[in-house]
This record gives structure tokens, sequence and C-alpha cells, in this order.
């Protein structure tokens, strides 16, 4: 027959006996769980004077953070004051800039006004001076005309003394009544040639 596979079967142990059953042990071990028992140890005292240290730190953070408040209070408050002033300052200023700005802008219009009207008056000057010069024009040209017509009409009048001189001192016969006319167109028509 062939031998089956084995059954162990459990040690049977009373159940406070495994507590109290100690195994032999060696110095290595003794030493490992001493280790490990003062590791222990000292991993509790850190944390223990870690959370000492904490409390100490967070006490100093709050006597820090009471003294910056005491300190920086009046230097907030100053802080806040310069701010105010800052702020006046700059909206007098930008109030001035506003107020010269417009004052440029009216110059500027009163001037642009100005410079149209000045336009407008040179060109009604301008044209009044072309009609004072057609004017001049026109009277220089009549008394020219005017004074032609009196060195004619003196011409003429000269003419005709002379031609009735003349007559005074032809013999009567040669004089008809009425030819004086004849006489002048003569006269005339020798100016003209």
């Amino acid at each position: 027959m062939k031998p089956g596979p084995v059954r162990l079967q459990p040690m049977q142990t009373p159940p406070g006996a495994a507590l109290v059953q100690v195994l032999p042990r060696d110095g290595l071990s003794v030493a490992a769980d001493v280790a490990i028992v003062v590791v222990a140890v000292a991993v509790v005292v850190l944390a223990a004077v870690t959370a000492h240290l904490l409390l100490k730190a967070g006490r100093a953070i709050g006597e820090i953070r009471l003294g910056v408040r005491q300190n920086l209070g009046p230097v907030s408050d100053r802080a806040r004051a310069i701010s105010d002033n800052v702020e006046f300052i700059t909206q007098a200023l930008r109030a001035d800039v506003e107020r010269l700005n417009a004052s440029v802008k009216s110059l500027t219009d009163r001037l642009q006004l100005a410079s149209d009207r000045m336009e407008e008056r040179i060109e009604e000057f301008n044209a009044l001076m072309e009609v004072v010069q057609d004017e001049a024009e026109d009277i220089f040209i009549d008394t020219a005309s005017t004074v032609r017509g009196v060195r004619e009409g003196a011409r003429a009048m000269t003419l005709r003394r002379g031609a009735a001189a003349s007559q005074e001192s032809r013999p009567p016969e040669e004089t008809e009544p009425g030819d004086t006319d004849g006489d002048e167109a003569e006269a005339l028509a020798t100016e003209e040639v």
C-alpha cells in the first residue's frame, strides 16, 4: 500500500499556556527587543519635546503678533493718512488739470474764431480794394478822357479863333455868308490828319 498524505494534527495546548510559554532566547533577540523599547521611548520623548516646543513657538508667535499690532498700528494709521493725503492731492491736481485743459480749449476756440474773423475781414478788405481799384481805374479813365476832351475842345476853339482871324484878314469877296461851317470842317479835317 501506498502511504497517503500525512496529516498533522494540531497540537493541543491549554489556552493560557501559550502566553506563559517562553521560548528560549538568545542575546541578539534580547538586544533587538531592548532597542525597540529604547526607540519607542525616544519617539515618545521626542514627540513630547516637539509638542512643548510647538506650544512655546505658538506663544512666541502670539506675542510677536500682538507686538506687531501694537507697533504697526500707528504706522498703519500714518500710512492711511498719507494715502488719504495723496488721494486729495491727486484729486486737486486732476481738477487743476481739467480746468487748465478747459482754459486751453476755450483759448483755442477763441483763437480759431478770431482767425476766422480775420480771414473774413481780409477777404472783405481784398474785395474792397478790388472795388476801389476798379473805381480808381474808372475815375482815371474818365479823367483822362475828360482831359483829352478839354484838349480837343481847346484845340478846336483855337482853330476856330485862328480861322475867324484869317477870315477877317481875307478880302470880303472870298467869304460867303453861311460858309463858316465849311471852314470849321476843314480845320477839323487838317487836325485829324
